[in-house]
């Protein structure tokens, strides 16, 4: 755990003599981020837990605190200055069930149509009565016609791969 912080400390250091991308140059923020200091910061590590939390003088702001249990959690959040000037904040979890961010200006997934929601309820209603589809090819369900038909086209399908030369003919 201690290797970790002290790595992510160290690339961030590394990364203020990194040249910068050209196109960072013109951004309106580049100015402020080139020279940010850190004007604050504050780490515990322990054998299970940690939490750190910094500031730097261009407003960017972070804190983290997890635990482990079950692998590791934790929850914290980060805020910067935009190049729009709007402040943005992300608060998240991490743990078992992944990273989860949240912002008001993160992406959401759209509305589940209407007409998935009503085949959604009639699944449910089915399970409800006994009626369960598994996605396998029933012929009995289409009645006799259907089973022999089908019982045809399978000892076709068999006898004409025997004769192509394959090894094992194509099992339905």
């Amino acid at each position: 755990m201690n290797l970790i912080l002290i790595s992510a400390l160290f690339g961030f250091a590394a990364s203020a003599f990194a040249p910068a991308y050209s196109e960072q140059s013109n951004r309106p923020q580049a100015a402020y981020e080139k020279n940010a200091r850190i004007i604050a910061l504050d780490s515990d590590v322990k054998e299970d837990s940690f939490r750190y939390n910094y500031e730097t003088e261009n407003g960017i702001k972070g804190e983290e605190q997890g635990q482990e249990a079950d692998g590791i959690q934790a929850q914290g959040g980060f805020q910067y200055t935009g190049d729009d000037g709007q402040i943005y904040s992300v608060s998240y979890a991490a743990g078992v069930d992944g990273f989860q961010p949240q912002g008001a200006h993160l992406p959401t997934a759209p509305p589940t149509p209407e007409a998935i929601l009503k085949a959604l309820e009639q699944n449910a209603r089915d399970e409800a009565a006994g009626i369960i589809d598994d996605g396998q090819y029933n012929p009995g369900k289409y009645g006799d016609a259907a089973a022999a038909g089908f019982g045809q086209q399978q000892q076709y399908n068999a006898r004409a791969q025997a004769s192509a030369g394959f090894r094992q003919p194509y099992k339905f």
